[in-house]
């Protein structure tokens, strides 16, 4: 029996032109080796299973190559290509630095750095993983990093660029790999399946593409995955769905359409099916959210491309998305957005996801009843109400219907009065949507009179509450006097007004709301420095108290005491 051999080894990149989706990274290379101006250490990082790995080694096989073609692409023929591809090359050194990260093993390789190659031209060392090593390692590697011999090139692969110490990255050419298109891995998938006659739709390539979240790796995982459970050698939309387990398209276009019908009963026996198919509630509302996003994506043409779904799906989506109001799937996404939110923390998940689609069911009634004309009972016009002056957009996101009058139908009778309809949406989003977009007129508060005593309490208030600011302590210190119309006064020196305007804003608050009076207004009077004698030393203080007392100089002499200057 043959051994088996994985996609991601067996189809891994040989050439620089096939590497798949980092076309950034290899031209920039091939350009290095091109004009001889490959630097000392390269850094490569980016996600898992992009290239990193493949891009090192493709560039040690062809530096080392004997015979490099026109387009500076190893030519897999000569001696030195044949010994790296049989893992035998004397001048590529791979290093694991997640099981080799101690100061020894770097030492171990600082060594081996000093000799020159035997055969070829340059020694190139690949370490993998590289932010696995310690930081007494990293500190070992410095030196021989920054200055290595002519015949050395590093290159050094990780994951989490984050965890190297700035003085490594510092020394080394950084190159980010990204994530890998899905419109890139697709056709890469397609070439692999017709080199192994598996008969393979492309719907089920590209949703293969989309699980595997950029890494060309993951993807080929899952293709020999669902190879394997095929015995036809057959790959299809319905075996992919089944085995990677992903909730298709059409769970959210039928539950769609039972929100365009309003028929409730649809909505919950769909969810119903999902769950007792083994899917996770919350799964089904992060993609019911996504559905909705992509179907406001389809509003306008030019957007369409930013889908990521096949090609089929995109038809579905367009059509749908001309049945759809702008309106409804905001209010919706709303919706499902909250749910998101709340689904965690819910002691139900199950009723808060049902609760969600109950309102979406009825958004459609609802934007139906906000266009009935409601005449005013005295026959005058109806004027807009606050929310409807503050913020007109809020429509879509708060609907709270009144009943509207009775009408009569054919036979003469009354019919029934419409019941209101409420969708109780988030309040507090649109207490908030409400405080940004309107400005109501806030009545003025009672100018109530204020005494000197008022005044001197609110200052005592005030330094209390600022009491670690000594500066702002002395210029309270001074005092308050009240001006005209509510005016109060502050006396500060000139290197005191800067001082004090930090703080003005928020002491005329506070003034304003304790005294209850919003009138209050303050004014800042710029009076000169005090002129009255410093006193510095302890001789000038004990002179000026004695000019108070001169009974201080008699305590003096009978305790035996004496002034220091």
């Amino acid at each position: 029996m043959e051994n088996f051999v994985v996609s991601a080894r067996k189809y891994r990149p040989v050439t620089f032109d096939s590497v798949v989706g980092q076309e950034h990274i290899t031209t920039t290379l091939k350009n290095a080796l091109r004009t001889k101006q490959l630097a000392q250490a390269f850094l490569f990082c980016g996600p898992r299973g992009v290239g990193k790995t493949t891009c090192a080694r493709i560039l040690a096989k062809t530096i080392n190559c004997l015979s490099p073609t026109a387009q500076y692409e190893a030519c897999g023929t000569c001696d030195s290509c044949q010994a790296f591809q049989k893992n035998g090359s004397l001048n590529v050194y791979e290093l694991d630095a997640a099981s080799n990260n101690s100061v020894e093993d770097i030492r171990n390789l600082v060594e081996q750095v000093r000799f020159p190659p035997q055969i070829g031209s340059r020694k190139v060392y690949i370490i993998d993983e590289v932010h696995m090593l310690s930081n007494s390692a990293f500190n070992a590697f410095l030196k021989t990093l920054e200055e290595p011999p002519s015949y050395v090139i590093f290159i050094l692969a990780t994951t989490e660029k984050h965890k190297i110490i700035p003085t490594i990255l510092s020394r080394c050419q950084i190159f980010d790999f990204k994530r890998i298109e899905v419109s890139d891995i697709t056709p890469h998938l397609k070439r692999i399946a017709a080199q192994e006659h598996i008969e393979a739709e492309e719907d089920a390539l590209e949703l293969i593409a989309q699980k595997a979240d950029g890494g060309l790796r993951d993807a080929l995982s899952l293709f020999d995955m669902i190879s394997t459970f095929s015995a036809d050698k057959k790959i299809d939309y319905a075996t992919t769905i089944a085995n990677l387990h992903i909730l298709d398209y059409d769970y959210y276009f039928r539950m769609t359409d039972a929100f365009l019908k309003e028929d409730l009963a649809e909505a919950l026996l769909v969810y119903d099916e999902i769950l007792r198919q083994g899917f996770d509630g919350h799964d089904f509302v992060v993609g019911l959210a996504k559905h909705f996003r992509d179907l406001l994506v389809c509003q306008n043409e030019n957007t369409i491309t930013l889908l990521e779904v096949p090609a089929k799906a995109k038809k579905k989506y367009a059509e749908q998305a001309r049945n759809i109001e702008v309106s409804f799937l905001l209010s919706a996404l709303n919706m499902m957005n909250h749910c998101d939110l709340a689904y965690k923390s819910s002691k139900n998940p199950r009723l808060q996801v049902e609760l969600s689609l109950m309102k979406i069911t009825h958004l459609k009634a609802v934007f139906e009843l906000s266009e009935l004309p409601t005449a005013p009972s005295n026959g005058e016009k109806k004027k807009p109400t606050e929310l409807e002056r503050a913020s007109p957009q809020l429509n879509e996101q708060k609907i709270n219907y009144q009943n509207t009058q009775n009408t009569t139908n054919g036979m003469g009778k009354a019919s029934t009065p419409i019941p209101s309809i409420q969708v109780p949406l988030d309040v507090k989003d649109l207490e908030k949507e409400l405080a940004k977009n309107s400005t109501p007129q806030k009545e003025a508060a009672a100018a109530q009179p204020f005494t000197l005593e008022d005044l001197q309490a609110f200052v005592d208030f005030y330094r209390k509450r600022e009491n670690k600011n000594l500066e702002l302590q002395r210029i309270l210190n001074r005092g308050l006097k009240i001006g005209e119309n509510a005016q109060v006064i502050i006396a500060l020196e000139p290197a005191q007004v800067s001082t004090f305007s930090a703080h003005e804003a928020k002491f005329l608050e506070l003034l304003q709301k304790r005294l209850k009076n919003q009138q209050i207004t303050l004014k800042i009077e710029e009076v000169k420095p005090s002129t009255e004698r410093k006193l510095y030393s302890n001789y000038q203080k004990f002179e000026y108290l004695l000019e108070k007392n001169l009974l201080l100089e008699k305590l003096k002499d009978k305790l035996g005491l004496e002034v220091d200057n």
